[in-house]
């Protein structure tokens, strides 16, 4: 790992929840940050914002053009995109895939589902836009237990005081070894406190649907409101992961972005491609 690519992550550290907006004023001394983004990422070091770069058709998807109409199983909408996608003479990019009936932010989905059947081949590149970046589980394991520096190197104090802040939370955040004889008097500790199941923070999606009215489609600000601390955003979006992989919950993207603040879109759960996920439905 050379200097450049320490001090990325060591200025991730410094940000809330190990989160932060690549265009942030932190990131601004550092020449081809984008490159050092992608390579980091390749290590899966950190993650981030994500939208294709172009997109082709795949073998499966030309068979499916040749099906009869009453066999397709994909939309209209869909039909054409792929369509459009098939008369390119190799990769295209999304912006050239014109259709005036059809929104950008449909137009990703329809270009995300096609990639996910395996009919579309998608490249994908950093965001334009509000892209954000964040150290992987991966990337906090490596700081914490993999990395060794060798070598000489200039290192701001700032960036050494976010790793030294980074270890001594790692170290106080392990349970302590308690003896199975509590007495009955002493006070529980604060990690039981905000040990939250993940069948309570289903109650709390249940019980903020009611009390807002959201008609079974809730916006997952609400609920980071509720659980933001003491959860970290990276938990409540595991916990959230969970609950829609044993079929408790579903997630859908938003369609109409104008009713909202760009603080309550960026609360949205990022994918790789495509828009955030925003709301939350019980099954």
């Amino acid at each position: 790992m050379d200097t450049n690519e320490l001090k990325f992550l060591l200025k991730l550290l410094g940000c809330t929840n190990y989160r932060s907006s690549l265009s942030a004023n932190i990131f601004d001394s550092f020449k081809g940050k984008d490159k050092i983004c992608q390579n980091l990422g390749d290590r899966e070091l950190v993650d981030y914002s994500r939208e294709m770069a172009s997109v082709k058709i795949l073998p499966a998807g030309n068979a499916l053009l040749k099906l009869k109409p009453d066999q397709l199983p994909i939309t209209d909408k869909e039909l054409k995109v792929l369509e459009k996608i098939s008369k390119a003479a190799g990769k295209i990019s999304p912006s050239k895939i014109k259709m005036s009936s059809l929104k950008a932010l449909e137009k990703e989905t329809i270009l995300k589902t096609l990639s996910e059947r395996g009919l579309i081949e998608a490249q994908p590149k950093i965001k334009r836009t509000k892209a954000e970046v964040w150290l992987t589980e991966r990337g906090l394991e490596y700081l914490r237990e993999d990395y060794s520096p060798k070598g000489a190197a200039t290192i701001n104090l700032d960036l050494l005081n976010n790793y030294l802040r980074f270890m001594r939370k790692s170290l106080h955040g392990k349970p302590e070894q308690v003896s199975p004889s509590l007495h009955k008097n002493e006070e529980p500790s604060l990690e039981a406190i905000i040990n939250i199941s993940d069948e309570e923070i289903l109650e709390t999606i249940q019980k903020l649907d009611r009390e807002l009215g959201t008609d079974n489609y809730l916006p997952i600000f609400h609920l980071r409101e509720k659980l933001q601390p003491p959860m970290s955003r990276d938990e409540v979006d595991k916990a959230l992961y969970r609950l829609q992989a044993n079929e408790q919950i579903e997630f859908s993207t938003l369609q109409e972005a104008n009713a909202y603040t760009p603080e309550q879109i960026d609360a949205g759960i990022i994918q790789n491609i495509g828009g955030p996920l925003f709301f939350i439905s019980v099954n």
